[in-house]
C-alpha cells in the first residue's frame, strides 16, 4: 500500500516521523519544532505559502487567544473566591470530600483554562490538607485528572477542542458545537471522579505532610521607594527597615551609588532597596505605604511566583539578568536569587548567575508551561505562591456575567464561539476586569503558534496523499471488526502519541487520519473528530504529558510511577467510556 505514496507523501511521512522524535526528546520549543517542519514543505512545494499559513486565518487560534482572556478576567476580579465553600465538605470520608473536590474542579475546568485554574486551586487543596492531617499526595493527582476530564466536556474546555474544530472547518466540514462534545466527555469525567472517590483514592501513595516546595529564604530582592514615600527623608532606623526577623538590608542603591545599608542611612524617592531574606517578608514589605516593586509594579500584581533552578547548560548561567534580558526572554520577573553556598550582596540585575542558583520568577502560570520542560535552561520550575486575585465585587460580578454571556449566546443562539469569546475578551478590558497589560501577559503565545503552524502541517498530511494512504492502511487493518474497531485505533494512536508529544500535536497528526478513515468506512466524521479530541487530551500516565500533573508532582511528593500507577487506571477507563458513548451516538 505504501508503494503507491507519492514522492510528497514521503517527504511529509519523513518530517512527520522527525517530528514526532524531537517532540519527544524536547529539542526545542513545540512552536518553533512546528514551525521548522513547515519550511521543508515549503520549499519543495508539498505546501503553497497560503497553504502553511492559513492557520492565521482559522478561527481557532483566535477562540483561544480571547479565552484566554476571558478566563484571566474571571480569576483577576477573584470571582472564583466561592469555590471555596464548594470544593470540600465540612466533614465525611475522604472519598466523598475528593468526589466534591474532582466534581467542583471539572466543572470549573469545562469553562476556565486548567492551567491557571490548577495554579489557582493548589493551595486551597493544600490549607484543606493541612487542617484536616489528609497527605496532599492523596488528593494532588486527583486535583489535576479532575481538570484534564473537565476539558474534555466542551468546546472551550482546552485549545485540543478548539484545534479540532478549526480542522474539521477547513476540511468543509461543519465544525463541532459548544457542547457536542458534552455527551462524551460528561460520562467520562463522572466515570473517573467516581472511580477516584470510590476506590482510586485508596491506591495513591501517602508521602506525608506537604514539605516538598518550602519558600526559599535568603534570597536577594529589590523593592524601591515609590514617588512620595512617606519613608524618604527618614533613615533606615526611623523607618523601621533594619530589624525585619525574617530579612535584612543589605545595601541602597540611589541612582548611581550603591552604599551599605547602616541605621544613619537616609532614603529618598526613587532609592532601591535590597534584601535578603524571605518571600514573606517581601510580601510585608509591598504591602507597606510608598513601598513598591524595583520593576513594573502596575503590572505585576497577582501573577503566580515559581522557583526556577538554573540548569549547568543553561543559557543563563555566567550571565548576569541584564545581559541574557530575562523580562523579554523568559516573559517574567525574577524577585530574588538564591545560592546553595551563601547569599548573594550584589545587584539583582548585576549578579552573574551559577548553575544550581534558585530564582524565584513572578510570570504568568504560562511560564511553567514554556519552561518546565526545557531541563537545558531548567532543572525544575516549581509553583511558590499561586496566583491572587485582588478582590472586586463589581469587577468580579461583571466578568462572570461577561463569561455566562459568551457561553450562553453560543449555545443558545448558534453564534460561534469566536465571535463571542472575541466580544468577551474585548469586554473584559472595557470593564476593567483587566488592563490592557493584563490582557496581553495573558495569551499563551506558544499555544497559539502551535495551533498555527499544527493547521498548516495538517494540510500536507491531507494534501500529499499520506492521509489518506494511513487511513486505508487502518481501516484495512481493523474494518473487519466493524466502525467501532476503525475509531477505537484512531483513539489508541491518539492517545499513545499524546503522552511523547504535545496534545495539540497529537491532535493534527491523527485527525487528518481519522477524516479520510471516515470517509473510506462511511462513518460520521464526528466520531472521529470526538475520538482524537477526546484521547489527546487523555494524558495520565506522565507528569511530562500534560502540564498541570508537573504543577501538582512537587506539591504531591508524586514520583514518575505514582502517574504510570493512577494513569493506567484512568487511561483504560476514559477510553472505555469514551468508545461506547461513540459507538452508541454515532456507529
Amino acid at each position: 500500500m505504501f508503494t503507491a505514496l507519492s514522492w510528497e507523501a514521503w517527504l511529509t511521512l519523513a518530517i512527520v516521523l522527525g517530528l514526532i522524535v524531537a517532540l519527544a526528546r524536547d529539542v526545542a520549543r513545540p512552536e518553533l519544532l512546528l514551525f521548522a517542519s513547515l519550511a521543508p514543505l515549503l520549499a519543495t512545494g508539498v505546501l503553497t505559502a497560503d497553504e502553511a499559513f492559513a492557520g492565521f486565518s482559522n478561527s481557532a487560534p483566535l477562540a483561544v487567544g480571547a479565552l484566554f482572556v476571558v478566563a484571566a478576567g474571571v480569576q483577576a476580579t477573584g470571582a472564583l473566591a466561592f469555590t471555596d465553600r464548594l470544593l470540600f465538605r465540612r466533614s465525611g470520608p475522604l472519598g466523598a470530600t475528593l468526589g466534591q473536590m474532582m466534581l467542583t474542579t471539572a466543572a470549573l475546568s469545562a469553562f476556565l483554562n486548567n492551567t491557571p485554574l490548577v495554579a489557582m486551586l493548589m493551595p486551597r487543596v493544600q490549607a484543606w490538607c493541612e487542617r484536616s492531617g489528609v497527605s496532599p499526595s492523596k488528593l494532588m493527582i486527583p486535583l489535576s485528572y479532575a481538570a484534564i476530564v473537565g476539558g474534555m466536556t466542551t468546546l472551550i474546555g482546552t485549545s485540543t477542542n478548539l484545534l479540532v474544530a478549526g480542522l474539521m472547518e477547513d476540511a468543509g466540514l461543519p465544525p463541532l458545537g459548544l457542547f457536542d462534545l458534552a455527551a462524551v466527555g460528561l460520562p467520562a469525567a463522572g466515570a473517573v471522579i467516581v472511580y477516584f472517590a470510590l476506590v482510586g483514592h485508596r491506591w495513591l501513595p501517602d508521602r506525608g505532610a506537604d514539605d516538598a516546595t518550602p519558600v526559599p529564604a535568603d534570597c536577594l530582592f529589590e523593592v524601591r521607594l515609590a514617588p512620595g514615600s512617606p519613608l524618604a527623608g527618614q533613615t533606615v532606623e526611623e523607618a523601621d527597615l533594619r530589624a525585619l526577623g525574617d530579612a535584612f538590608l543589605v545595601h541602597v542603591e540611589s541612582g548611581a551609588d550603591v552604599v551599605p545599608a547602616s541605621p544613619e542611612t537616609v532614603l529618598r524617592a526613587g532609592d532601591v532597596l535590597l534584601f535578603t531574606g524571605t518571600l514573606d517578608a517581601l510580601d510585608r514589605l509591598l504591602a507597606r505605604p510608598g513601598v513598591e516593586r524595583a520593576h513594573d509594579a502596575a503590572e505585576a500584581e497577582g501573577l503566580p511566583v515559581f522557583e526556577a533552578v538554573v540548569a549547568g547548560r543553561s543559557p543563563l548561567a555566567g550571565r548576569t539578568l541584564r545581559e541574557v534580558d530575562f523580562r523579554e526572554q523568559f516573559g517574567g520577573v525574577v524577585l530574588g536569587i538564591r545560592r546553595r553556598d551563601g547569599a548573594v550582596h550584589q545587584a539583582l540585575g548585576r549578579t552573574p548567575l551559577r548553575e544550581g542558583d534558585l530564582l524565584l520568577v513572578e510570570a504568568p502560570p504560562a511560564f511553567a508551561d514554556r519552561w518546565g520542560r526545557d531541563r537545558d535552561t531548567f532543572y525544575v520550575v516549581a509553583p511558590v505562591r499561586p496566583p491572587r486575585a485582588v478582590p472586586h465585587p463589581a469587577r468580579a460580578a461583571a466578568s462572570l456575567v461577561i463569561l455566562v454571556g459568551v457561553i450562553g449566546v453560543a449555545a443558545l443562539f448558534g453564534v460561534s464561539i469566536v465571535t463571542t469569546s472575541f466580544l468577551g475578551a474585548l469586554a473584559m478590558v472595557a470593564t476593567r476586569c483587566l488592563t490592557w497589560a493584563e490582557a496581553r501577559r495573558s495569551v499563551d503565545l506558544s499555544v497559539l503558534l502551535v495551533i498555527v503552524a499544527a493547521l498548516g502541517l495538517g494540510k500536507a498530511i491531507e494534501g500529499s496523499g499520506l492521509a489518506a494512504a494511513l487511513a486505508t492502511h487502518v481501516t484495512s487493518m481493523s474494518a473487519a471488526f466493524g466502525p467501532v474497531a476503525v475509531v477505537a485505533a484512531a483513539y489508541i494512536a491518539t492517545s499513545l502519541l499524546t503522552e511523547i508529544i504535545t496534545n495539540n500535536a497529537a491532535a493534527v497528526l491523527m485527525l487528518g487520519v481519522g477524516l479520510e478513515a471516515a470517509a473510506a468506512t462511511g462513518t460520521p466524521p464526528e466520531a472521529f473528530a470526538v475520538a482524537v479530541a477526546i484521547a489527546a487530551s487523555a494524558s495520565f500516565l506522565t507528569p511530562v504529558g500534560y502540564q498541570t500533573n508537573m504543577m501538582v508532582m512537587a506539591a504531591g511528593r508524586y514520583r514518575f510511577g505514582d502517574y504510570l500507577r493512577s494513569g493506567t487506571v484512568v487511561n483504560l477507563l476514559v477510553a472505555a467510556v469514551a468508545l461506547a458513548m461513540i459507538a452508541l451516538l454515532w456507529l
